[in-house]
């Protein structure tokens, strides 16, 4: 059972995958927050290019 829990601990297969995928939300993370930013700024252009119709 020892044995088994130590090749489970030295075991970095999946490491990679775990690592990309932390990157993945970081970025996911920054895009909401960014897109979130500049959502009003956006609105507010389209809302006004719409006002003379």
């Amino acid at each position: 059972m020892i044995a088994r829990l130590a090749l489970f601990l030295r075991d970095t297969r999946g490491a990679t995958a775990i690592e990309y995928s932390m990157i993945a939300v970081v970025i996911s993370i920054a895009a909401v927050a960014g897109l979130a930013m500049i959502g009003p700024a956006v609105l507010g252009m389209f809302q006004d290019a719409s006002a003379p119709f």
